[in-house]
């Protein structure tokens, strides 16, 4: 079991964390997704380490950027 986070800019309502918890949650190998609105923090549970680039096309497919990307 692997976690990592990331921060996501651009997340405005409900609406867009929907979105980018439905986008990552498609990506191979993710269990659980949990996304926080008032900070931007995308929690990413996996069952084993999964490539940072896949998260982070996964969240510009829902509209937003990943900080430090």
């Amino acid at each position: 079991m692997s976690t990592a986070t990331y921060t996501v800019k651009g997340m405005t309502c409900g609406h867009c964390v929907s979105s980018v918890k439905e986008e990552v949650g498609e990506v191979a190998g993710v269990t659980a997704v949990e996304v926080d609105l008032a900070s931007g923090l995308l929690t990413v549970d996996s069952e084993d380490l999964i490539d940072e680039a896949k998260i982070v096309a996964a969240v510009k497919e829902a509209g937003y950027e990943v900080a430090n990307q």
